[in-house]
C-alpha cells in the first residue's frame, strides 16, 4: 500500500509528495500517453476520431487535465475514520437536476488521497479501487461549458484489489512496462457541468449471468455498487468529500513537512501544504498523570452493513 498504516500527520505529508512526485515522473515517461490513449479509447461508445490532428489535440487536453492536479492542485489525505462517511455519503448522493455552482470545491484543482481505499463494483462485476481522485475545473473553449473533470485513480500495487490482480496478470510477460506505471492508475474519468443541471445517469446495459464476473470486494472495505449509484464512483466521492470537508464534522488540519520532503517537493515543482481531513475531536481528556491530551469522540454513526449472501450459477452460496 502507499500509506503506511496509523501513520502521523507527518507521515501523510511525507507520503504524499513521494506519491505526487512519482506521478509527476510517470506523465514524464512515454508510456503514460500510451496508456491515457487505450484509457479513452475503451470507454467511447463510437469509433475514434479519424482526423490524426483532431485526436491529437483531445488527448493532450485530457492528459494536461488528468496530470496538472497531480503537479499543482491542491492535495489533501483523508483520515482512515473518515473513509465510511465518504463512502457512504456517495452510495446516497444523486445530483440529478441539480445545478453546482463554481466554488464548490475547495480549490480548482485538487488531489484527494485515501489511505483507506473506497472500492467500486462496475456492471459487468468487477471490482476496482479507488485510492485518489484527482479534479480540475475546466472550460470547453468552443462551446463555453465549464465543467469538473474528475479522475478516480486504483492503487498500483493494492495487494486486496482484484484488477491489480488483473493488472498483474496482463503485465506478467511485460515486467519492465509494469516498473514504469506510477503508483496509481487511471481507471475511472468523469465529468461533472458547472452552472447547468446534471443529467441523470444513462441507462446501464442489461447483462445476463453468463456475461457477469462478480468479484467480492476485500473484507470490512466500502464497496460502491454502479447499479445502484446516480453517478460515477469517482465523482460521487469527490463531491462528497466536497461537502463533508466543509462542515462542522470534519477538520482540516495543514500536516508539517519535513526539511527532506519539503526539498524533494521543491525540487519536483509540486504543492506541499498537505491538508488532511479528519473527524472533528470534540472534547479533550488529559491523561491521568501527564503527557499529550487524548481526544474522544462522542458522536455515533449507524452504519448498514453492505455484504450480500452470492451464490453461483449453479445455486451453490
Amino acid at each position: 500500500m502507499n500509506f503506511l498504516p496509523n501513520d502521523t500527520l507527518a507521515g501523510y505529508a511525507r507520503s504524499a509528495v513521494d506519491l505526487r512526485a512519482r506521478m509527476v515522473d510517470y506523465y514524464r515517461s512515454p508510456l503514460a500517453g500510451q496508456y491515457l490513449q487505450a484509457f479513452l479509447d475503451s470507454r467511447l461508445a463510437d469509433p475514434p476520431d479519424p482526423n490524426p490532428s483532431r485526436r491529437a489535440k483531445a488527448l493532450d487536453a485530457v492528459r494536461a487535465i488528468t496530470a496538472n492536479p497531480w503537479r499543482l492542485g491542491e492535495p489533501y489525505v483523508i483520515a482512515p475514520a473518515m473513509t465510511a462517511i465518504i463512502a457512504a455519503a456517495a452510495t446516497a448522493l444523486d445530483l440529478t437536476g441539480e445545478v453546482l455552482p463554481a466554488d464548490i470545491a475547495p480549490d480548482n484543482g485538487g488531489v484527494l488521497f485515501l489511505p483507506e481505499p473506497i472500492y467500486h463494483r462496475g456492471v459487468s462485476g468487477e471490482v476496482s479501487s479507488i485510492g485518489a481522485i484527482t479534479w480540475a475545473r475546466t472550460t470547453n473553449t468552443s462551446s463555453g461549458r465549464s465543467f469538473w473533470a474528475i479522475g478516480g485513480w486504483a492503487v498500483h500495487h493494492d495487494p486486496h484489489d482484484p484488477s491489480a490482480a488483473r493488472r498483474r496478470q496482463q503485465l506478467a510477460d511485460r515486467p519492465d512496462l509494469a516498473r514504469q506505471f506510477g503508483p496509481y492508475v487511471l481507471t475511472d474519468f468523469t465529468e461533472i457541468p458547472i452552472g447547468q443541471p446534471v443529467d441523470p445517469r444513462p441507462d446501464l446495459p442489461v447483462l445476463d449471468g453468463d456475461d457477469r464476473d462478480w468479484e467480492p470486494a476485500p473484507d470490512g472495505r466500502f464497496c460502491i455498487d454502479k447499479t445502484t449509484t446516480h453517478l460515477r464512483a469517482c465523482a460521487a466521492v469527490a463531491y462528497a468529500f466536497w461537502r463533508i470537508q466543509a462542515q462542522p464534522l470534519a477538520t482540516v488540519a495543514a500536516a508539517p513537512l519535513d526539511r527532506a520532503a519539503r526539498r524533494r517537493a521543491v525540487r519536483a515543482s509540486i504543492r506541499h501544504d498537505t491538508r488532511v481531513v479528519m473527524l472533528r475531536r470534540t472534547s479533550p481528556l488529559a491523561e491521568p498523570n501527564h503527557g499529550e491530551p487524548k481526544w474522544h469522540y462522542r458522536v455515533r454513526f449507524v452504519v448498514r452493513g453492505h455484504w450480500r449472501r452470492l451464490i453461483d450459477r449453479n445455486g451453490h452460496p
